[in-house]
């Protein structure tokens, strides 16, 4: 078949097999790989049920996001449902919100990035490994969607590997009593001294705003849908299928740490999945889980630049300003893809790599980055509201992609997320993010209500 294009002119070059891993892979988080042992060491077994109570809530969302896709599969991002709903003050707060905070995003992958790289190569300058790969991947982007879904693909099964290893691992050293230093691999070692509060309520709760930005842009998969050729079969399959692989990639590898070894002697500090290869005879296991949590934190800024230079794309058309208008953000290139907003959103993010080398500005920056993550919980809340107002509004498709139960389950979800966004306020790491966060959606919450206030 050949690519078609949607109303907004954008190329569908992205196929079924493309969406469907990218939406296993977007629900499997960096933190996975490298902050099991912090989340398993705050609450212990209970951990996964944390991660499949937070999961089942972004489930909901993804939920209400897919039914309003699905009446109209032309949108290629879900702000537009906050403008059409809530109007344009809240649809203007939410789309240049969303974007600042998926900037940031970026910008902490690709610091991440250069660390990654110089465990291998220690003496190579950050910055350019941090330019390096911007371009190499903005050059993905710049070229077609389908190669940035060919790529996008390839990072995605690179952490679905690993992580079905580790599951494998795990069931077979518990099958065979694998002895460690620990003792022999069993399930007995997730039982034994079982507790739901091992170290009490406050870190139990603590660790649900762990867990959440765990999840973070797993709503990305409603991005790439409108590039598919198919929009309305290929979204319900992705989105139905994400409490089950919440299930099989969390809390199978989680379960399979915890058998290997027992929970109250993994440290916080360093990543299981090293330990455990490591316990499986691979000496190179470091160097493994390096290579994969590279590729993990290289697909976040591919997506991230898709996502972002998407989301300008749509503000340029929406709400254009001189700025805009000068690097022509509205405009598509010959591929079919948003290249001006691609490139600016790109130069952007490209300023973490001199940011990161100027001592007070990166701790202004550490904050700003923090800050983003509270505006994104912000976002999620007006998403779930557009959605109720969905369904009271003549668009409302009956036969469509609909939520459960929505009038007890989506007011129950955005409850979740008021949860979530409290507890930022009570842990030492996070309240100043929470704080910024704060001022910014109140202070351009009220501008951009009085901006559109006629």
């Amino acid at each position: 078949m050949s690519s078609q294009k949607n109303k907004n002119k954008m190329k569908r070059g992205l196929t079924n097999r493309h969406v469907q891993v990218m939406a296993i892979a977007g629900t499997i988080g960096t933190g996975l790989f490298l902050g099991a042992g912090r989340s398993i060491s705050l609450t212990g077994p209970s951990i996964v049920l944390i991660y499949m109570i937070t999961g089942a809530f972004m489930f909901l969302m993804m939920r209400a996001v897919g039914e309003m896709l699905y009446q109209d599969p032309e949108q290629h991002t879900f702000i537009n449902f906050i403008t059409r709903y809530l109007g344009k003050g809240w649809g203007y707060f939410s789309v240049w919100s969303y974007w600042l905070s998926v900037i940031f995003i970026g910008m902490a992958e690709i610091t991440a990035i250069s660390q990654y790289v110089q465990f291998w190569f220690p003496s190579w300058p950050g910055w350019l490994i941090q330019i390096s790969f911007l371009v190499i991947l903005g050059l993905v982007n710049l070229i077609a969607v389908k190669i940035f879904g060919e790529v996008e693909f390839w990072f995605a099964m690179i952490k679905i590997v690993a992580i079905l290893a580790m599951i494998a691992t795990g069931v077979f050293m518990v099958l065979t009593g694998f002895e460690t230093p620990h003792g022999a691999a069993s399930i007995a070692n997730i039982t034994n001294h079982f507790s739901l509060f091992p170290n009490g309520v406050v870190n139990f709760v603590m660790a649900f705003q762990m867990v959440f930005f765990a999840y973070l842009m797993i709503e990305f998969i409603g991005v790439t849908t409108s590039e598919t050729k198919n929009p309305r079969q290929v979204l319900p399959k992705a989105v139905k299928e994400i409490p089950l692989r919440i299930g099989f990639f969390y809390g199978g590898a989680l379960l399979s740490i915890m058998a290997i070894i027992p929970w109250k002697e993994l440290g916080s500090a360093d990543s299981p999945f090293v330990t455990v290869f490591q316990l499986a005879g691979v000496k190179w296991a470091a160097a493994l889980i390096n290579f994969v949590v590279l590729a993990s934190a290289a697909s976040a800024l591919n997506s991230t630049l898709y996502s972002t230079g998407r989301h300008l794309y749509q503000i340029a058309h929406d709400s254009p300003n001189r700025f805009l208008k000068a690097i022509k953000a509205d405009t598509l290139s010959r591929h079919n893809v948003p290249q001006n907003a691609i490139i600016a959103s790109a130069v952007l993010i490209g300023l973490a790599a001199f940011i990161n080398v100027l001592p007070g500005v990166s701790d202004a920056f550490a904050l700003i980055t923090a800050s983003s993550s509270g505006v994104y919980i912000a976002i999620y809340i007006l998403i779930m509201v557009a959605h109720l107002k969905y369904r009271k509004s003549k668009d409302f498709m009956a036969d469509g992609y609909l939520m459960p139960y929505y009038k007890f389950l989506n007011p129950l979800t955005i409850l979740f997320f008021i949860f979530v966004f409290v507890i930022l306020f009570l842990q030492e790491s996070t309240v100043m993010g929470a704080k910024g966060s704060a001022i910014w959606i109140v202070a351009f919450g009220i501008y951009s209500q009085w901006k559109f206030r006629k």
